[in-house]
């Protein structure tokens, strides 16, 4: 090891003495800066991840629409499975629909399934938590929980469905009865909005209420596992008619995901300035230092020492203290992500918030999904960062002159 190295050593950790005072504040506030960037953006992280995949559980990959429905829908499921990457199609119809039990109504989205190949592209089924997706015909439905929690329906109870259709019927002065349907299961996705507004049924039934005959609205198209989404979207284009366009769940949701990353990038900008600020607390102590050993420092000068040898002595204290500083921050972040959800539960309970939290937090549990680029940016960048901070101390070091430097009191 270069003597300047080992000599940076002995002056952040000298033997036979404590944990030095200032390498341990410099050490915390980068190991602070750490912690707090890796549990931010994982937990934003993790509702990107959660939403991509709660969204590829429930619609697959791809969705395919139309300006209108899709009226033989059977022939373009053929031809988008033809196409190299693509696993299996499911025709699907969805749209706004009145469900009422005794004398509560709600007005969820009623999305029709294609029983026959819907768990082919979709992992609905996983999701039930009471019944079957197995149970479901055209004269039933599975209802989300909170649908079910607010009209007091459980399963084998009968719920009457009112169509869109309705309003135009009432205008034409004719009469159009709603669907009497049975329940036969709850299904609990895990997320706010899909829980409070969801209402699953046979692609028959939804056809029958939304007035299509034999057309759909859209299909869901689930790939082969390791297929660019994006290469698979444009081939499944190139056999499709000019209105119907495939699309992934990304340009889908393209908005949401541009305001998320957005959203992301800023909050990673802001909170690096708390490893920064930390930077500045290492700048401080390493000038104290230089100030304190001014007389070692012309010594050293003077047994031949090159300034530049010098000079990164204190950057290397400056690396040290980031190194050091993120890996214990790592270890803080990390064990903070594993009891962030009892974390938030027990503020929850304490404020008696319980209620607030489930109306406005779009997940059951805080999501997390730490990705390795991510990681290793925040390694590079406080590291970097805090060799950095060393560099004014090793100027200022370097820049002594030996004799100077010993007549200093």
């Amino acid at each position: 090891m270069p003597w300047y190295l080992h000599l940076a050593l002995r002056q952040l950790f000298p033997t036979g003495r404590r944990f030095p005072f200032f390498t341990l504040i410099s050490v915390l506030g980068v190991a602070l800066g750490v912690t707090v960037l890796v549990v931010v953006m994982s937990i934003m992280g993790g509702f990107a991840y959660e939403i991509r995949h709660l969204i590829v559980d429930t619609e697959g990959e791809v969705q395919i629409v139309a300006r209108g429905p899709v009226s033989d829908y059977a022939s373009v499921v053929k031809r988008v499975e033809s196409v190299p990457g693509v696993a299996a199609a499911t025709p699907y119809a969805r749209d706004a629909v009145m469900v009422k039990f005794g004398d509560k109504p709600a007005f969820p989205m009623l999305r029709g399934l294609d029983l026959s190949s819907v768990e082919k592209v979709t992992q609905l089924g996983r999701y039930v938590v009471v019944g079957s997706l197995d149970d479901l015909d055209d004269d039933s439905v599975i209802l989300s929980d909170q649908i079910a929690s607010s009209l007091g329906a459980n399963v084998g109870d009968s719920i009457e469905v009112y169509s869109p259709l309705i309003i135009n019927k009432l205008s034409a002065d004719a009469v159009f009865l709603p669907r009497l349907v049975r329940v036969v299961g709850i299904l609990h996705i895990g997320h706010q909005q899909l829980d409070s507004s969801t209402v699953y049924g046979t692609l028959r039934l939804a056809q029958d209420l939304y007035g299509l005959g034999t057309a759909v609205h859209g299909i869901d198209v689930r790939l082969t596992p390791g297929v660019n989404e994006d290469d698979a979207v444009a081939r499944i284009n190139q056999v499709l008619p000019e209105s119907i366009r495939a699309f992934s769940w990304e340009d889908s949701f393209s908005d949401f995901l541009w305001v998320l990353n957005l959203e992301r990038s800023m909050i990673f900008f802001l909170l690096l300035f708390i490893v920064i600020v930390a930077a500045f607390s290492v700048t401080s102590s390493l000038l104290i230092s230089v100030v304190r050993k001014t007389r070692e420092i012309g010594l050293l000068g003077a047994l031949g020492a090159r300034p530049v040898h010098v000079a990164m002595c204190f950057c290397a204290q400056g690396l040290f203290i980031g190194v050091l500083g993120t890996a214990s921050g790592l270890a803080a972040g990390f064990f903070a992500l594993s009891i962030r959800n009892n974390v938030v539960l027990w503020v929850a309970r304490v404020t008696q918030r319980q209620e607030v939290l489930r109306r406005f937090y779009q997940f059951s549990e805080l999501p997390s999904h730490t990705s390795g680029s991510t990681v290793a940016l925040i390694i590079v960048l406080t590291i970097v960062i805090s060799t950095l901070a060393g560099m004014i101390p090793a100027w200022r070091a370097a820049r002594l002159k030996p004799v100077e430097a010993l007549r200093s009191e």
